[in-house]
C-alpha cells in the first residue's frame, strides 16, 4: 500500500516537473520570437531611414538605387500588410497571399541585386544596369500594388453592400415600430370621407330621416314645407283608414 502510494506521488511530482517544463520552453520560444520581431522590426526601420536618406541626400546611381529598394520595400510591405489583414474576413483572399508569397520571392532577389549594386566599385557598370533593374521594380511593385487595391476594393464593395442590406432593414423595422402612423393615417381617411357622405344623405332625406320620393308629398303652403311639418291640409283628399278632422267647437 504505502509503495503504490510513493508511485503515485513521484507520477504526479513527474507529471508537474514536465509540465513546468513544456510552459518553460513555450515561454521562452514566445518572447525569443518577440524579440525577433522587435529586432526585425527596427532593422526594417533603420535601413528604410537609411535608403530615405541616401535618396534624397546623394545623386547618381547611389540615389536612384536607393529610391528603387524604398519603393520596392514600401509597396511590398503595405500589400503583405493588407492581404495578411483581409484573410481573416474574407477567405477569398488565400489564393491572393498564395501569389503574393510568390511575389516576394522575386522582390527578394531584386532586394539582394540592388543591395549588392550599392556595393559595387564600378559606378559606370552600375548606371548601365540600371535601366533594367528599374524595369524589374515596376513590374513588382505593380503587381503588388494590383494585388493590394484589388483587396481594398473588394472590401469596400463587401461594405457598400452590407450597409445598403442594414439601412433597408433598418427602414423596415423603423416602419414597423411607427406601426400607430399607418393607423392614424387610415383614421384619417375614413374622416376626411364622412362629411361628404352625411351630405349626401341628408340631401336625400327629410327632418325625419326618411326618404324623400313621389310618396311624400308637401303641402302647397309658403315656403313649400312638408306636410309632415305643417300638418295636414283638410281640403285634400282623405283616404279611408285616416280619421276624420275633428270640427272647430263654437260658443
Amino acid at each position: 500500500m504505502e509503495a503504490t502510494i510513493i508511485t503515485i506521488m513521484a507520477l504526479l511530482f513527474l507529471s508537474f516537473v514536465a509540465l513546468g517544463v513544456f510552459v518553460t520552453v513555450k515561454v521562452a520560444k514566445a518572447a525569443k520570437r518577440g524579440v525577433d520581431r522587435t529586432i526585425d522590426q527596427a532593422r526594417r526601420t533603420v535601413e528604410d531611414t537609411t535608403l530615405r536618406a541616401k535618396s534624397l541626400g546623394q545623386a547618381g546611381t547611389a540615389s536612384e538605387l536607393a529610391r528603387l529598394r524604398l519603393s520596392l520595400r514600401t509597396s511590398m510591405r503595405a500589400t503583405q500588410e493588407a492581404l495578411q489583414a483581409g484573410v481573416g474576413e474574407d477567405a477569398s483572399l488565400k489564393e491572393s497571399l498564395d501569389l503574393f508569397h510568390r511575389l516576394s520571392a522575386h522582390g527578394l532577389e531584386l532586394d539582394a541585386d540592388l543591395k549588392r549594386m550599392e556595393r559595387e566599385p564600378d559606378r559606370a557598370w552600375v548606371a548601365g544596369q540600371l535601366p533594367e533593374l528599374a524595369a524589374r521594380t515596376e513590374r513588382i511593385t505593380g503587381s503588388a500594388d494590383a494585388l493590394r487595391r484589388a483587396a481594398r476594393d473588394r472590401a469596400v464593395k463587401f461594405a457598400e453592400d452590407d450597409l445598403s442590406t442594414l439601412s433597408a432593414q433598418i427602414d423596415v423595422e423603423a416602419g414597423a415600430l411607427r406601426h400607430w402612423t399607418r393607423t392614424e393615417a387610415t383614421q384619417g381617411t375614413t374622416r376626411a370621407a364622412g362629411p361628404g357622405t352625411g351630405a349626401a344623405d341628408a340631401a336625400t332625406a327629410d327632418g325625419w330621416g326618411q326618404p324623400a320620393g313621389p310618396g311624400r308629398e308637401t303641402a302647397p303652403g309658403a315656403g313649400g314645407e312638408r306636410s309632415a311639418i305643417t300638418g295636414p291640409d283638410p281640403r285634400r283628399t282623405a283616404y279611408p283608414w285616416e280619421k276624420s278632422a275633428r270640427p272647430e267647437t263654437t260658443t
